[in-house]
């Protein structure tokens, strides 16, 4: 499998002509090689493959590495690198212009000499974008685990609780049933902190006759999985029915036209249009959904300025939402991957407005 990620990755060096690439980031340094260690480099030239890693990684790399020469680098692992180019005969590296920051990019510079450096962006994250049915089998057991956490939460909830004691057990309940740990800091936003579209869980007492919302997801296997869901503890109002259903709709729609060949602005229009229409166009004013994988937000975007054509085996959210200042708000979201007709939801939890007691 990373043999012919190598191999792809290797053609767009080729199309750059470019005759290798270090690659330091940790995601894309585990997606091309298989290592899940948290230090080294991976090397990748026309015809070789190597992977720098420090002694603490001899074992684990050694298991998790297949089809590379593992190299032990010493103390400053740039000049194991400058030593390989060398014997290699090469003079140009490309690196990751979006991984390297200027104190790293002079360090390079003085330690890799005459040898060229050229900026690369997004080559492996290209990559990345396009899951294979490996990545898509382990995302639907992330998003599984989402849904049985929410399943599990909301037996849960009470008013008096406060909003941490929620997104701890919700935690606990992941890490339980596999999870490394959760994708993000878990959201739970009840009355008017849920209209804060990122309000990660505070100490405030949840009450009652108010939304709480409900954003999170498992870090499995190396994936992420992300679901949101906004729910009401008590009686709901007019008020809170009304935005509810309207989001509801939004997102419903949303799934049954999002297809192939579409642009991530046209996608995000599918949501916005109807919140827009109902007269809530301003209190919407993030972007409908974000690619989703190795990372919580990664490529594609569905948002208005995306002109990122959708491809089958990408995986993205539909999340759209509707903000109140002073009154709450509502988020629904679901994890889908665009397929050659249409799209597969991976995320089921029920997103009917459900009133706890």
């Amino acid at each position: 499998m990373t043999m012919n990620r190598v191999n792809q990755l290797r053609k767009l060096l080729d199309d750059l002509q470019l005759e290798a690439i270090l690659i330091g980031s940790p995601y894309n340094r585990r997606y091309i090689s298989g290592f899940t260690g948290s230090s080294g480099f991976v090397l990748i030239t026309s015809e070789k493959s190597y992977l720098l890693t420090d002694f603490r990684y001899r074992v684990q790399a050694a298991q998790q590495v297949v089809g590379f020469e593992i190299i032990e680098h010493g103390t400053d692992p740039l000049n194991d690198v400058r030593e390989v180019l060398s014997q290699l005969g090469i003079r140009k590296l490309g690196f990751e212009q979006d991984h390297v920051n200027y104190g790293e990019f002079v360090q390079w510079t003085n330690t890799l000499g005459d040898i060229e450096l050229k900026p690369t962006a997004g080559l492996v994250e290209k990559l990345r974008m396009i899951k294979d049915e490996s990545e898509l089998a382990v995302m639907q057991e992330a998003a599984d685990l989402a849904d049985r956490t929410f399943a599990y939460i909301i037996g849960l909830i009470r008013s008096g609780m406060r909003e941490t004691d929620v997104a701890l057990e919700m935690e606990v309940f992941m890490r339980s049933n596999g999870a490394t740990s959760s994708s993000f800091d878990t959201i739970v936003a009840s009355g008017e902190r849920s209209a804060l579209p990122h309000g990660v869980a505070s100490d405030r007492i949840i009450g009652v006759d108010e939304f709480i919302k409900l954003d999170f997801g498992a870090y499995y296997k190396g994936y992420c999985s992300d679901l949101t869901r906004t729910v009401v503890i008590g009686k709901p109002s007019d008020k809170h029915r009304e935005i509810h259903n309207i989001v509801l709709e939004a997102q419903l729609h949303a799934l049954e036209h999002i297809r192939p060949g579409m642009t991530g602005r046209e996608a995000d229009a599918l949501t916005r249009d109807i919140i827009t229409k109902y007269g809530y166009g301003d209190h919407f004013g993030h972007g409908t959904g974000h690619g989703l994988g190795m990372e919580i937000h990664e490529a594609p975007r569905l948002s208005k300025l995306s002109e990122t054509i959708l491809t089958p085996g990408m995986t993205v959210t539909v999340e759209p939402g509707i903000y109140i200042p002073g009154f709450g708000g509502v988020r629904i979201e679901d994890d889908i991957v665009i397929t050659e007709s249409g799209i597969k939801i991976l995320t089921s939890s029920p997103k009917e407005l459900i009133c706890l007691g």
